[in-house]
């Protein structure tokens, strides 16, 4: 992959740069694009379903992939195809496959990659929509699913079958902010002879490059930090050719694949990315020191504390702790609903990676098609409250949330 340059002297003969001398900033903006002869600055949206071939023998060569190109948008189309490009470079993948959200890029992942017999080995916390589509769809198909402690090594290891093939796992965790060791979980699933897949949903590349670590696949709903301003629905997962050219194949057949609209959408977020982020983690970072010295909150979960037990290994692994916190109230779930129904500016909704800060009760939303069991072992009480700290000035936000928290 190249980079044109669009201050070379001669614009008829861009000077063109290896990707790897860029720095990942560079690269959001950059990266995996190549003007046409319109030449456009901003990437052209191509919004067609199909696209034409000069012979028939072209057409021929390209639906048989002799030759490679544009054959139909429900799995090529280019301004997907940069939008996947530019995340895989930043991600630092051979190939990056876009979906039409980030639950169809965990599907295509276990449809591609996995057969009847198989055995997935997964961490509790994972999103309550992964648990729910493991347990009550795949395993129709003849695949096994077992959960286990995100922090556990000896259970992750105790958990490995003969037939264990994905190894799977989101990091910090959804929503307690639980920090999974991945050069640890990579070296276990090598040895097993399985797949490494991580949900990098909450870090994105700019925090966290889980394939740095080991991880095999990365897989993202591009729907939150990706867009970062709740517009589209997206996901993608991030791995080696072979691996991405299977997930293709599935793409292909089955059809979960991205709109170009939305992925044009992504690409200007990808832009934004880095000091979103940051801004992001500067604010939940704040907001959390300030709820743990509430009177009304029991408990804060957020890796960017001191005391939290994946402190260490998320500084290791994450260049910041990211925008999304959870904190346990005095009370149960009356407390908890009064302290969300009595914000004002805060949005109560179940999205997260926005500039917007949501506020949202994951026993009875995000998770609350679990049972009581698996919200048990996940964590997840009644009296936990999930936010995603958006880019509004932080002493509103605090003034927004005492509102609620005054009258428990």
């Amino acid at each position: 992959m190249t980079i044109s340059d669009s201050d070379s002297k001669d614009h008829n003969q861009p000077a063109v740069t290896p990707v790897e001398a860029y720095q990942q900033a560079t690269l959001a903006i950059r990266s995996g694009y190549q003007r046409t002869h319109e030449a456009e600055h901003s990437e052209a949206m191509f919004l067609t379903s199909s696209y034409v071939f000069d012979n028939a023998e072209l057409a021929a060569k390209h639906f048989s992939n002799e030759l490679q190109g544009n054959v139909y948008s429900r799995y090529t189309n280019p301004t997907v195809r940069a939008f996947e490009d530019r995340l895989a470079a930043m991600e630092g993948g051979e190939q990056a496959v876009a979906t039409s959200s980030g639950m169809a890029a965990t599907l295509s992942i276990v449809m591609s990659l996995l057969q009847s017999g198989d055995h997935i080995l997964c961490s509790k916390d994972v999103f309550g929509s992964t648990r729910v589509m493991l347990n009550n769809y795949i395993v129709k198909f003849g695949v096994q699913v077992s959960y286990v402690s995100l922090t556990d090594l000896d259970a992750w290891q105790q958990g490995i079958q003969p037939n264990t093939k994905m190894l799977f796992c989101e990091t910090p965790s959804n929503p307690m902010s639980e920090i999974a060791d991945l050069e640890a979980l990579a070296a276990l699933s090598k040895k097993a002879g399985a797949l490494f897949v991580v949900d990098n949903c909450f870090c994105t590349p700019v925090l966290q490059k889980p394939l740095q670590w080991g991880a095999d696949i990365v897989v993202h709903s591009a729907t939150k930090y990706l867009d970062g301003q709740g517009r589209c629905l997206g996901g993608a997962v991030v791995g080696n050719s072979e691996l991405m050219e299977k997930v293709v194949g599935f793409l292909r057949a089955a059809g979960p694949t991205m709109s170009p609209f939305n992925a044009w959408v992504f690409l200007k977020g990808l832009e934004t990315l880095r000091i979103r982020m940051q801004a992001h983690s500067a604010n939940a970072a704040e907001l959390a020191a300030w709820l743990n010295n509430h009177p009304k909150v029991t408990k804060v979960f957020y890796a960017g504390l001191e005391d939290h037990p994946g402190h260490s290994l998320a500084k290791k692994q994450q260049s910041d702790f990211g925008g999304v916190l959870s904190f346990a109230v005095a009370g149960g779930r009356e407390q908890a609903w009064k302290v969300i129904d009595n914000t004002r500016m805060l949005s109560l909704t179940a999205n997260l990676g926005d500039t917007k800060t949501t506020i949202v009760h994951p026993a009875t939303t995000t998770h609350g098609r679990l049972s009581d069991e698996e919200r048990q072992q996940a964590g997840i009480g009644e009296n936990l409250i999930r936010i995603a700290v958006g880019l509004e000035d932080i002493i509103d936000i605090k003034n927004d949330l005492q509102l609620g928290l005054d009258l428990i």
